[in-house]
């Protein structure tokens, strides 16, 4: 099973095509497909074409309702506090991010991220996409010594080690990749990754 995941494309066409011309059995879209909830329509032209086979979370630039109609509208599947089950692997997706300063749509506590990755305990084997990166890794780390990853996510990485996880937010950290204990790590950004299972 080929899994093409990505993030953080922020209505750049040109890296959106390049990232759904891959040939994969899924696609998943780990947020901010837009800048600040504008530009749905032009990504769907693009898109379209994917149809169920397209997963989409919310980043911190689009709210959980926004990609509940976005998916809705054009065929695509709704990932977002979610999962399912395919290849004898689950797939789960949460979306939005820790708190910004930038006061951006899509933010949740800690808590609020905590509780709704509790959800995902147990789920073996697991790949697990998340907009927010881990705190206090390679993946959230801006610059050196500033890190804006969320503690909840870690805790759930540290403690449910899923056997895949992915996700983006910090563009400074896209395409790295880490070992989380036996968690394979990976920050996706625009270029995003083709997970072959």
């Amino acid at each position: 099973m080929r899994v093409q995941l990505f993030s953080d494309i922020h209505a750049d066409l040109e890296a959106l095509e390049a990232a759904a011309s891959v040939e994969a059995d899924w696609y998943v879209c780990a947020g901010d497909l837009v800048n600040w909830a504008h530009g749905f329509e032009a990504c769907a032209k693009i898109l379209e074409p994917l149809g169920e086979k397209l997963c989409v979370i919310p980043g911190n630039h689009e709210t959980d309702q926004q990609i509940t109609k976005f998916c809705a509208q054009y065929g695509f599947r709704d990932l977002h506090s979610k999962s399912f089950k395919d290849g004898g692997f689950h797939l789960a997706g949460l979306g939005h991010s820790n708190p910004t300063p930038f006061n951006t749509p899509g933010e949740y506590t800690e808590d609020e991220l905590a509780e709704r990755l509790s959800k995902f305990a147990g789920l073996s084997p697991l790949v697990l996409v998340c907009h927010a990166p881990p705190a206090g890794t390679a993946l959230d780390e801006a610059a050196p010594g500033m890190n804006f990853g969320s503690t909840a996510v870690k805790a759930f990485i540290d403690e449910h080690q899923p056997d895949y996880f992915f996700c983006g937010h910090i563009h400074e950290a896209a395409g790295r990749q880490v070992e989380l204990g036996k968690t394979q790590a990976r920050n996706l950004g625009k270029k995003g990754f083709l997970l072959e299972l």
